[in-house]
């Protein structure tokens, strides 16, 4: 994590899984921390802390929970909303008056709009992002989306912060977000749950439970791997795999016919932005 020019800490609300992941990057992946230089400070706000964050806290001499005059005598130069969306409207607007009016604003909550985290903040410069639970392991994709008053040395402030939890891309539509979040905010989900039919098909056609599974996981796995490492197209990868008349092509005429994955993955995406799109509403 990039070094501040002040002593202005950051402000972290909410450290559940996400918020969780992002801390432990910043502190493990800060330049700063490794030259043995100070970092930037760091306030929590999390009102049921696991014992995994007290425990990192102390050891890092992070402010947990500190008091709303903390915060505000703290002036932060930068708050990240970790939240579900559910809880926005309860955490966001006590909030806003304790922040000074150039602190950048940072919102992970899937569905709300800047419109309406604008409602809550006032005037201030906000960024939307959206990483996936990869962030826990350091393979996020996240996407951003900034306000027009969001100038670009922030951009890239924000970049750093993001980029030390996986790879990032800029979006040039608030609207894309809600798609974004469809795919790859979702997205490890639908893998996940790729994994589980697949080891199911298994032990369906006789495989032992654990076997079935073991089977399953690795070849996601290995995928995943080609896929990381190649630059091939695709839909090439795929071919590779296909021998002509063979049994994945067997298999992949099943998945490809009328109303098979393709189509299912449109609708289950659909699904997703419709939903992204009511928590916005």
């Amino acid at each position: 994590m990039s070094v501040s020019k002040t002593s202005a800490p950051i402000l972290l609300v909410g450290a559940g899984r996400m918020g969780f992941a992002l801390l432990k990057a910043w502190l493990a992946t800060s330049e700063a921390r490794q030259q043995g230089e100070a970092t930037q400070p760091i306030m929590v706000l999390e009102p049921t802390p696991s014992p995994d964050l007290q425990q990192l806290a102390q050891a890092e001499a992070i402010t947990l929970n500190p008091t709303p005059d903390m915060i505000k005598a703290a002036r932060p130069s930068m708050v990240v909303f970790a939240v579900k969306p559910q809880m926005a409207q309860e955490i966001i607007p006590p909030l806003a008056p304790l922040l000074p009016s150039d602190c950048l604003s940072v919102s992970i909550l899937a569905g709300i709009y800047l419109a309406s985290l604008a409602a809550h903040l006032g005037p201030r410069k906000i960024i939307r992002a959206i990483p996936n639970l990869a962030a826990t392991i350091g393979h996020s994709m996240t996407v951003l989306y900034a306000s027009e008053q969001v100038e670009q040395v922030e951009r890239a402030q924000v970049e750093t912060l993001f980029a030390e939890i996986g790879k990032i891309a800029w979006l040039e539509s608030e609207a894309d977000i809600d798609i974004a979040t469809a795919i790859s905010g979702s997205g490890p989900a639908y893998v996940f749950y790729l994994t589980e039919s697949l080891a199911a098909a298994a032990v369906d056609l006789g495989l032992p439970k654990n076997l079935a599974m073991q089977l399953a996981r690795a070849t996601v796995i290995g995928a995943g791997h080609m896929l990381h490492q190649s630059t091939d197209n695709v839909s090439v990868l795929r071919e590779n795999v296909t021998s002509p008349a063979g049994t994945t092509a067997a298999a992949l005429d099943v998945l490809m016919e009328e109303g098979g994955l393709p189509q299912l993955i449109r609708r289950a995406a659909k699904a997703a932005v419709a939903r992204a799109r009511e928590l916005g509403s």
